[in-house]
């Protein structure tokens, strides 16, 4: 709600941003497809387009720029 990046979401969290209205307008698809494809794989990644190279920084170091959707049940560091 108030434009932070959150870091880790489960279905559950979302389901709940969704109630309260903080996941609107077009990141709706985004959070759908990352929840669809959450059903074929232990995470899912939406990079912050914001931050240059992201996604390389993302795979090369500890830093995260963006929101990874886990299980209800994953544990990450």
């Amino acid at each position: 709600a108030d434009g932070r990046v959150l870091a880790r979401l489960t279905p559950r969290q979302v389901a709940q941003l969704r109630a309260d209205g903080v996941i609107t307008g077009g990141m709706i698809p985004k959070v759908d497809a990352c929840l669809h494809a959450l059903h074929g794989t232990a995470r899912v990644y939406i990079a912050d387009g914001r931050r240059p190279h992201a996604i390389l920084l993302q795979l090369a170091t500890d830093v995260q720029f963006g929101t990874s959707f886990i299980h209800e049940q994953a544990r990450e560091p």
